[in-house]
C-alpha cells in the first residue's frame, strides 16, 4: 500500500508549542532578571554620586570636617537650616537627598533615591573620614557586607548594598 501523509499529526503539533513554550518562558525570566540588574545598577551608581556629593561637602569644609560625623541620616525629609553651620546644611541637604527629596511623584512620595537610603560619615582614625551609603538589594546577595554598622539591621537578610569612600584631610595648621 501507498499511503501517503497528509500533514503533522497532533501530537507533533502539541510537542512543538511546548517547546516553544517553554523558550518563551525563559525568555521572560531573562526579562526579569535584566530588570533586576538594571534597578541594582542604578541604585549603585546614585549611592555613588551621593557618596561623592558628601566628600565634596567635606573637602570644602576642612576646617569643620569633624562635625560631618553621622550615623543612619536619611530616613526622613527635614526643613534644613538656612543660616551657619555650613556642616549642619550640608548634612540636612545630603540627608533629604537620601531620602529621596530630589523626585516627588504626583502622590507626595518622595522617589529620588535609592529604597531605604541611609548614609553614616564615621572617622575611623584622626584625619580619614568614611563616608558610607547603604540601601536595600532588590534580591539577596550571597555576599556579606563588612567594615561598617551603616544601615545594618534595616534590610532583609542578604539584601543590603553599600559604598563607602575615605576622605582624608590634611593636618591644618
Amino acid at each position: 500500500m501507498n499511503a501517503r501523509q497528509g500533514g503533522f499529526s497532533m501530537i507533533e503539533v502539541l510537542v512543538t508549542i511546548a517547546i516553544l513554550m517553554i523558550g518563551l518562558l525563559g525568555l521572560a525570566a531573562l526579562q526579569t532578571n535584566a530588570t533586576i540588574a538594571e534597578i541594582e545598577a542604578y541604585q549603585r551608581s546614585q549611592a555613588l554620586v551621593l557618596v561623592q556629593d558628601m566628600a565634596d561637602r567635606i573637602a570644602a569644609n576642612k576646617v569643620n570636617a569633624a562635625a560631618y560625623v553621622i550615623s543612619n541620616t536619611g530616613a526622613t525629609v527635614a526643613t534644613c537650616p538656612t543660616s551657619p553651620p555650613i556642616a549642619a546644611i550640608d548634612l540636612c541637604e545630603w540627608g533629604n537627598k537620601l531620602a529621596g527629596a530630589a523626585e516627588v511623584t504626583g502622590g507626595g512620595n518622595n522617589v529620588g533615591a535609592m529604597i531605604g537610603a541611609r548614609g553614616c560619615v564615621t572617622q575611623p582614625t584622626p584625619n580619614n573620614y568614611l563616608i558610607t551609603v547603604t540601601w536595600q538589594g532588590m534580591r539577596q546577595s550571597g555576599f556579606g557586607v563588612a567594615g561598617t554598622n551603616c544601615g545594618s539591621g534595616l534590610y532583609g537578610a542578604g539584601q543590603r548594598r553599600l559604598v563607602s569612600v575615605v576622605v582624608r584631610i590634611g593636618l591644618l595648621g
